[in-house]
């Protein structure tokens, strides 16, 4: 089932009435934000415990997994009484863990193995995303229309920010309101996913979306001659991009620029702001949850308190206190029903700001410790050095040898290092045979690869950081 075209009658009265969806939504999300945070508490606990009748019921998984709870007992439960969930544990139930029993895993495998459907509806109703694997576990969620309407109208309030909607206003009537992504293609990710969804329920936009595996001077030509007026990618990219920007090779007037799937610095912040002389938008999310939390000036994430919960834990899941890094962070995202998760291990690790805000918004407020990958710098034949981005480096490997428990270390300006483990050692040629084709396109077919003897080796806080450079000490 593949619903109904956009471009057909009853698709057009789809959009209009997704239009108005969209405009109520924004609507309601503003006016209880505006009425502060008792007010956003108050319906944050009724869709709590909205979700969790709902995936007793709807969801065999849970039945299950809450099976120690009296049915009266629901609107009451305090959520740190509620068991935790895991990635590995709910994709070996996938089929009882959803609440639509039409879902399947093997029709959903076979759609996401199918790349011309990216941000095309699964059974007409849902977006299927594919997590990237970065912690060795790949994942595949399905969000429902509920949830996308509230992932747009969260987007949507932040570019209601009077600046924010000054510089998205100008974009369109200077720049014909072109918009780039630059990003890991091919595949069914979240971010690719609901932008290609998002192009195609509003056919009149002016989008395009490039490879983040473009080699860099192509990529410059590329964006030279689309002009857009936003302009959307990973911070490791922004930051490359704002270097070619300010040495004349990059030549863009954008009015506005998104990054998100890395964690950012305040430092890049401000030189890729900058360098194009326009705000950035910062953005949290994951495939588990699409907007989790969005930037301010003063370089913190607020979260989105209405529609998603976090509570970081440390190593024995003992909530910790603001201004204490987390060893992980439990996810409840209010907004889905058709994939519920509840308490779900993020992996990611977070640090509360203990006092309010200085930007004045009242919304809890964090940093994250994400994707922390290197940029690698390598030396070409001819003496140029050559940047890799992380981001296309995991992708190549991931896609090309479907390996995700592995690390790229730069040992030298010509020389790359792969370590997998040890019951990995096929892929792990593979996956350097592939790093090796994507090489010669960089123009780098200089630089040799080889299999590492060693084994990935985590950071000091534990956490495995795919690309690297020079790992000393355990390597």
């Amino acid at each position: 089932m593949h619903g109904v075209e956009e471009n057909s009658p009853s698709g057009m009265w789809g959009l209009a009435a997704d239009y108005w969806s969209r405009l109520s939504r924004v609507s309601d999300l503003w006016w209880t934000r505006q009425q502060g945070l008792s007010a956003i508490e108050s319906v944050r606990q009724q869709r709590l415990t909205d979700l969790i009748r709902f995936a007793r019921v709807a969801s065999p998984f849970y039945r299950q997994h809450y099976r120690a709870l009296n049915d009266d007992e629901t609107a009451a439960i305090a959520l740190h009484d509620l068991p935790t969930t895991h990635k590995q544990q709910l994709m070996a139930q996938f089929d009882d863990w959803v609440t639509d029993p039409h879902i399947k895993l093997r029709d959903v495998c076979a759609f996401v193995a199918d790349p011309q459907r990216i941000g095309t509806s699964y059974l007409g109703s849902y977006s299927v995303w594919k997590s990237s694997g970065s912690t060795g576990e790949p994942g595949l969620f399905i969000h429902d229309e509920n949830a996308l309407a509230s992932y747009d109208a969260l987007l949507a309030l932040q570019l209601n920010h009077l600046p924010l909607a000054t510089q998205y206003a100008r974009g369109y009537q200077t720049e014909g309101g072109r918009a780039a992504l630059v990003v890991a293609t091919g595949a069914h990710f979240a971010t690719l996913s609901f932008w290609q969804r998002y192009a195609r329920r509003n056919p009149w936009l002016n989008t395009q979306v490039f490879s983040i595996t473009t080699p860099l001077p192509q990529l410059v030509a590329q964006l030279n001659h689309y002009q857009p007026a936003f302009l959307s990618s990973y911070p490791t990219l922004l930051s490359v991009l704002a270097g070619e920007q300010a040495a004349g090779r990059l030549h863009l007037h954008p009015s506005l620029l998104w990054s998100g799937g890395e964690s950012l610095s305040h430092s890049a912040c401000t030189a890729i702001e900058t360098a194009f002389g326009c705000p950035l938008m910062n953005e949290y999310g994951a495939s588990e949850c699409l907007s989790i939390a969005f930037g301010c000036h003063a370089g913190w994430l607020h979260l989105n308190h209405d529609w998603v919960i976090l509570e970081p834990v440390d190593a024995d899941g003992v909530p910790t206190l603001p201004g204490a890094l987390s060893d992980t962070v439990l996810l409840t995202n209010l907004a889905n029903r058709v994939q519920p998760l509840l308490r779900y291990d993020l992996g990611d690790r977070v640090l509360v700001n203990p006092e309010p805000c200085c930007c004045g918004n009242p919304l809890p407020a964090l940093r994250v410790e994400g994707r922390h990958d290197d940029v690698l710098w390598l030396r070409a034949a001819d003496g140029c050095n050559v940047p890799l981005l992380p981001l296309a480096l995991t992708t190549v490997v991931e896609e090309d040898a479907e390996l995700h428990q592995f690390q790229i270390v730069q040992e030298s300006s010509d020389h790359l290092a792969v370590r997998v483990a040890s019951a990995c050692q096929t892929q792990g040629e593979t996956a350097c045979a592939a790093l090796r084709r994507y090489l010669t396109r960089m123009s780098l077919a200089n630089v040799y690869i080889t299999l590492a003897a060693q084994t990935p080796q985590p950071d000091a806080s534990g956490k495995l950081r795919q690309v690297v450079i020079a790992v000393t000490g355990g390597g």
